[in-house]
């Protein structure tokens, strides 16, 4: 029997031909009692579609399972490696046997990324699971982002845009998962620094369905003002930038001293008619 290699996806835990144990010209597949099989502790999927569940359980009733799990023996018992969806289908529908290859495997870093990989390659897993699982790799598996993206067969950059996600506080990957926002509005809103605009932002996408492009411009708007009022304060003096802190103190609201060539402006804001009213009595009592 050949050596299975890590690394190689799903080459390492389907066998070939030549990998499996040949009974009369026929490959040679375990039948496996279903009540032996422990769940795999690495299953990086935290979420199983019941739609998509239900289909491969009808699928299983009237043709049986077509693609046998993967497992490795521990003690008197099996691991499951790959195929708990395929798992959970088979014991809901009531069978007592699966069918399983029955791979080697030793280390449990080497069960993890096996565990991880095949998931992230078969399995349609949602965009937080997918950065987790990712995360996962690098961490528990000691593997670089280089690393992850070849043995996913992923570029670079799309490795490094699916980690950010996971910058995103709870509610947003929350949001993500149930599928209230896009990948692309989840990654608009990573780019966002400030955690009140971020939050702001969400619940506009959420509540008024706005497109990706919109929420992008909506982003870029922000940050032009942003842009705009840190070139407009590094342009002022010291000396104006004093006279600003003056008035605020004085009137008690936001005033901004914008010099021209010749002359300038002064800006008071205000922010109700009561507040309006507050500054005229300002204004009165000064003369």
């Amino acid at each position: 029997m050949k050596t299975k290699r890590l690394g190689k996806g799903l080459s390492a835990l389907i066998p070939d031909r030549d990998d499996v144990s040949v009974a009369n010209g026929q490959e040679n597949l375990s039948q496996i009692d279903v009540a032996l099989i422990r769940p795999n502790p690495y299953q990086p999927r935290l979420k199983f579609d019941h739609a998509a569940l239900e289909e491969l359980k009808n699928s299983i009733s009237e043709k049986g399972l077509i693609q046998p799990v993967t497992v490795r023996r521990v003690d008197e018992h099996y691991e499951l490696i790959a195929g708990e969806r395929r798992l959970r289908a088979v014991i809901e529908v009531g069978l007592n046997k699966i069918p399983a290859y029955i791979i080697s495997v030793e280390k449990k870093e080497d069960m993890l990324e096996m565990a991880l990989v095949e998931n992230v390659q078969r399995e349609s897993l949602n965009p937080i699971e997918q950065a987790t699982a990712f995360q996962r790799l690098i961490n528990e598996c000691n593997l670089t982002q280089d690393e992850v993206a070849r043995k996913i067969s992923k570029d670079r950059s799309t490795i490094t845009n699916t980690l950010r996600l996971l910058k995103l506080p709870d509610l947003i990957k929350a949001s993500l998962e149930k599928g209230e926002i896009s990948v692309g509005h989840a990654r608009a809103l990573v780019s966002v620094s400030d955690n009140t605009q971020q939050m702001q932002l969400w619940q506009k996408v959420v509540k008024q369905e706005i497109s990706v492009r919109q929420l992008e411009k909506l982003i870029k708007n922000i940050s032009d003002i942003k842009t705009s009022k840190h070139r407009e304060k590094a342009r002022k003096s010291p000396y104006m930038q004093k006279i600003e802190e003056n008035l605020r103190d004085l009137f008690g609201t936001k005033v901004s001293v914008r010099s021209k060539h010749e002359g300038g402006t002064i800006e008071i804001e205000f922010y109700s008619p009561e507040d309006l009213t507050r500054l005229l009595e300002i204004f009165e009592n000064l003369e």
